[in-house]
């Protein structure tokens, strides 16, 4: 079965404290996604600006911070740069694809990825 995108409309009253029915958990899971990746790639994104000195601009924002870490000489560098693309991807999964596939256990990893990025950021 199709997702139902009007859940996130339930999702985001209940998020509000304005629900007037609960949210189902397959939106809340893909919302887990999206906010799992959101977090690690602000993190990366502002590690260039301000601990890189690197102008971020808003045009193609997302491969710019991703390429800047794959491209890197440093390996734990590229690894960043490696697990953003993979966060993203399974952001856009959750974001824009109707039918997910073992959703719970894509949001376990993703959750899993994006805490080992962001560990990852702060020893560099």
């Amino acid at each position: 079965m199709s997702f139902n995108w009007t859940e996130y409309l339930a999702l985001a009253q209940q998020l509000a404290g304005k629900a007037k029915i609960s949210a189902t958990q397959e939106s809340r899971l893909r919302s887990a996604i999206s906010r799992a990746y959101y977090a690690a790639f602000i993190q990366a994104r502002n590690h260039l600006r301000d601990r890189d000195g690197l102008a971020i601009l808003r045009k193609s924002t997302h491969d710019y911070v991703i390429n800047q870490f794959k491209n890197s000489p440093e390996s734990v560098r590229q690894d960043v740069g490696r697990i953003l693309k993979r966060l993203r991807s399974n952001r856009n999964r959750a974001d824009y694809d109707d039918k997910v596939a073992s959703l719970p256990e894509l949001t376990k990893q993703t959750i899993k990825l994006a805490a080992k990025l962001i560990a990852k950021l702060q020893g560099l």
